[in-house]
């Protein structure tokens, strides 16, 4: 069981570190992202959370917001498989 929640905790991680990434390449590479390969793979890597929130969000969401609101969702996942991990 132990096993199992480090490695979904690993992925959360990973996802949490690709939704940072692409937001530093935001700032940096300005209006040439999308045609950035990092920048493409950061997004293919991040699309699931962020559809996910983006249906829970109101529908004129900007984009910037749903990044925040994906960051935080999987910020607290990943406090919260660790304080699960730590009492089971």
């Amino acid at each position: 069981m132990s096993f199992a929640i480090g490695a979904v905790r690993a992925i959360v991680e990973m996802l949490g570190l690709c939704l940072i990434a692409q937001g530093v390449l935001h700032v940096v590479a300005g209006r040439a992202r999308e045609a950035n390969f990092i920048y493409q793979l950061f997004a293919l890597l991040t699309r699931a959370p962020r559809k996910l929130v983006a249906r829970l969000l109101p529908q004129g969401s900007s984009g910037i917001l749903i990044g925040i609101v994906s960051f935080t969702a999987l910020f607290a996942i990943w406090i919260g498989l660790a304080v699960l991990r730590k009492f089971l």
